[in-house]
């Protein structure tokens, strides 16, 4: 790791936690310089959903790049541009009876949600955004500034306005979370100013996989209606099926003013990300909002093709069914193990487990990578061992993870 440690910038932080040098990878599982195999329980943060490698997706990858396709071309009309918008609205929009128009904003989740906030303002006149203590959005200054972890926001150096942080569902017991932005709202003496728009997660993934209710986010949507304020639902880690549907809100029956896309929207971890925007509220005036990567064709090519795994049914039966696994070995290695006072959270193939002792969590994930196994914390102490494999693991390899799992618990528990 020494041309690391010499040459690359004190900020890398996923080859600190993982101190190896990785060569090649396939599905669910990666292989480094000396051959020692690991499963993959990270997914690159989300941006794998398909595995590494997807061999129907490189395969269309291959055939676009050979016949000398374009590669790069700005926001320009092409013919692998085209077939993804054609695809996204058949595929995705059409049998869920969603109508949005696309937004090319940029290739990663922070362009997205800065292009959300941007429009949300520009449209409504307004300038405050409603955000929700642990959220994570981005860290570029727009985003930072709706996001709550203090180690992230402080990196900004320069303060960031125009956000104002209200309690996430459950975060506490005694604070019905909903009940007080309301009354904030209506009393003309809280200090808040009407917002733009609310931003959220339907499931936190950085801020400790905590999870919204269908109910929370049902009354979210009531009061962004009722008082004129966008809804604004960042998809970025949660969506393209992680919780199980497409979009991580379906089963709450919402329908949000904007939503934000990227991580696995790109099919083979290409960069990419998408704003979806309710047509009426696409005010944008041309090159408003622009960026030399908007025209990612390579990243195009992949997002078409990964949509023919939502073609069908059969993937997200399969997230759930996997999701069940996952629960309920979790819950398996909490029982066993009450004195790490852990709680099990998430769902679908977002789940993970908390515990209660500090530093606790960051040692179960080195332990898992001794062992063969790559997964990262989360939680804006790292109290999360978060297990987050590509959607298309296999029963085998979801339990082979599984089991280095909970060995991995009781080896951080002996080294206490």
């Amino acid at each position: 790791m020494s041309t690391f440690e010499t040459l690359e910038s004190e900020v890398r932080s996923y080859c600190r936690s993982f101190p190896t040098i990785f060569d090649k990878a396939r599905g669910y599982k990666l292989w480094d310089v000396e051959g020692r195999e690991f499963i993959d329980f990270f997914a690159g943060a989300g941006a794998l959903n398909y595995g590494h490698n997807n061999p129907q997706i490189k395969s269309k990858l291959i055939d676009y790049l050979t016949n000398d396709h374009v590669v790069h071309s700005l926001d320009m009309a092409t013919v692998a541009k085209e077939k993804f918008l054609q695809r996204f609205q058949q595929v995705i929009l059409e049998p869920r009876k969603m109508n949005y128009k696309v937004m090319f904003p940029g290739p990663t989740g922070a362009n997205s949600v800065e292009s959300a906030l941007k429009l949300a303002r520009k449209v409504t006149g307004r300038q405050t955004v409603i955000s929700f203590t642990k959220a994570f959005h981005g860290m570029t200054l727009g985003a930072l500034s709706v996001t709550g972890n203090s180690f992230k926001r402080h990196g900004a150096g320069v303060p960031l306005h125009h956000a104002v942080s209200m309690p996430y569902d459950n975060y506490h017991d005694d604070v019905d979370s909903l009940s007080l932005l309301e009354r904030y709202l209506e009393d003309e003496g809280s200090g808040l100013d009407l917002p733009a728009a609310i931003i959220l997660e339907t499931l936190q993934g950085e801020g400790g996989i905590n999870v919204a209710s269908n109910t929370w986010l049902q009354r979210i949507e009531d009061i962004c209606r009722r008082w004129d304020i966008l809804l604004i639902v960042d998809d970025v880690q949660v969506g393209c099926g992680r919780t199980g549907t497409f979009f991580s809100f379906e089963e709450a029956g919402i329908q949000p003013d904007m939503i934000c896309l990227s991580k696995s929207i790109g099919g083979y971890g290409l960069p990419f990300a998408i704003t979806l925007i309710q047509p009426k509220l696409d005010k944008w005036a041309p090159g408003e909002h622009n960026g030399t990567f908007r025209g990612h064709n390579l990243a195009f090519v992949a997002a078409t093709e990964a949509l023919t795994y939502w073609e069908t049914d059969k993937l997200e039966r399969e997230i759930l069914r996997k999701g069940e696994i996952l629960q309920q070995a979790l819950n398996s290695m909490t029982a066993k193990h009450p004195d790490t006072e852990p709680e099990v959270r998430g769902r679908g193939l977002m789940q993970g487990i908390a515990f209660g002792q500090e530093g606790f969590a960051e040692k179960v994930c080195a332990a898992a990578f001794e062992r063969g196994l790559i997964m990262e914390t989360s939680g804006p102490d790292s109290e999360v061992a978060k297990v987050m494999p590509p959607l298309i693991i296999d029963d085998e390899g979801l339990n082979k993870g599984l089991a280095i799992l909970e060995e991995s618990i009781q080896a951080a528990k002996n080294t206490r």
